[in-house]
């Protein structure tokens, strides 16, 4: 519970927002300018951590253990190099448009990665993110320890749809957990929310060894103990928003669990157990509830692994990742592994790739090793940490500026030559 002194404990957030019109623009004035003057994502992330918190900011950027699989998952770009054409005659900009693994058109090949409670970044939270893909006419990807409901983000992305453009589709991302009557209440609430796809996160049985969130004292809900508040203290933009809002929490958890019960609820949840055939009857289950849907299997860095994902437990799409580098340590590089996968499934199974996105030539690269789409993380929740939705919106303008530079010096009209 927290202390008697926080003003949570009393609900005087409320009162406390009454003067937001006046502080806001205070306490965000250096961010803004920060977030305005960003070029690349790397000037983001710099941004991110100068306005949270930094046990947030930690837990954002950080890795397992000495965070060497979160390094090279981004260097491991590098190690490609474009063959480019010249006299192509292309027009421009170039067409970045693709199809999702559901089949549906969509305006980018690059989409946001499910990441747990987005309001510990900013406070707008999932709503942010959703809007803005929804804007961009790309996936929305909801983590099941989000901090907003699924509700909550359906109306975000009706709010964010283009006039006459469809919406994109929406998709609920699911852990490995052991209570089966508690997945398919989740299940049930995505399908009623409007959810098309699901995806099963299968590299997170076991918690990886985070020792930056432990230096922080990272919690959900926060601590109130003399670090953080220290923390809170030279991150001003951050709090305010703090104070001024109901605390974060998981949206879609039981709501009899207490909050400060809450880590020793997920821990107890997850399934280490969970096996293929609990995978296959997954499928079977999200097929009965939504038929025109499908399911991707997400952590997969194994050629074979790929195949009987497909072949044996009946999902549609493989995506590959090591989870950010946040779980097993030196973990492959997912775009190493890309074209091994690609040539054990074939050229008709749907490949997402996931894992060290910083830039828009990574995206290009990955989709010509042999990915169908990208999924990129961080990237975008440094936007979110810098901004809220006008980070999460620069964000996705510099990559898909990025992408349409590479693509056309590279002298490519569409992903479908590029792939």
């Amino acid at each position: 519970m927290a202390p008697w002194w926080s003003p949570h404990r009393w609900g005087l957030q409320r009162v406390f927002n009454l003067a937001s019109p006046i502080v806001r623009p205070v306490v965000n004035f250096q961010s803004e300018r920060r977030l305005k003057n960003a070029l690349n994502i790397a000037d983001l992330r710099h941004a991110a951590g100068a306005r949270m918190h930094r046990m947030s900011f930690g837990y954002l950027d950080s890795g397992a253990d000495d965070e060497i699989a979160l390094q090279r998952a981004t260097a491991s770009y590098a190690n490609y190099e474009f063959h480019y054409h010249v006299l192509r005659g292309l027009d421009r900009p170039v067409d970045l448009s693709t199809e999702f693994w559901g089949g549906e058109k969509i305006n980018l090949p690059f989409f946001p990665s499910p990441c747990a409670c987005h309001r510990l970044f900013h406070n707008e939270g999932e709503t942010a993110v959703a809007t803005v893909a929804a804007e961009k006419q790309i996936p929305f990807t909801l983590s099941t320890f989000a901090s907003q409901n699924f509700q909550t983000v359906s109306n975000a992305r009706a709010k964010g749809k283009l006039a006459g453009a469809e919406e994109p589709p929406l998709v609920f991302q699911l852990y490995v957990m052991r209570d089966r009557d508690f997945i398919l209440q989740m299940l049930h609430q995505a399908v009623s929310a409007g959810f098309q796809h699901l995806v099963l996160t299968v590299d997170l049985h076991w918690f990886g060894n985070r020792e930056r969130d432990k230096r922080t004292g990272f919690t959900v809900p926060p601590s109130y103990g003399f670090k953080q508040i220290l923390g809170a203290c030279v991150a001003p933009a951050w709090t305010w928003d703090f104070i001024t809002h109901d605390p974060y929490k998981y949206a879609l958890m039981r709501e009899d669990v207490d909050a400060e019960a809450i880590a020793s609820f997920i821990q107890g949840m997850i399934d280490q157990r969970f096996d293929w055939d609990d995978a296959k009857w997954l499928v079977e289950n999200w097929a009965k509830l939504r038929p025109d849907g499908s399911c991707a299997i997400k952590g997969v860095v194994r050629p074979d692994d790929a195949k009987r994902a497909v072949d044996e437990a009946g999902f549609k799409a493989i995506w590959v990742s090591n989870h950010g580098g946040r779980q097993l340590e030196t973990a492959v590089p997912p775009v190493e592994v890309l074209p091994s996968i690609r040539a054990a499934v074939g050229p008709g199974v749907p490949i997402v790739l996931d894992g060290g996105i910083r830039r828009g030539n990574h995206i290009v690269k990955a989709l010509a090793l042999g990915a169908d789409t990208v999924s990129i993380g961080k990237a975008y929740l440094y936007g979110l940490g810098a901004g809220g939705t006008a980070g999460v919106r620069k964000a996705m303008q510099i990559l898909e500026t990025e992408m349409d530079t590479t693509m056309g010096l590279l002298g490519v009209q569409s992903i479908e030559e590029l792939k």
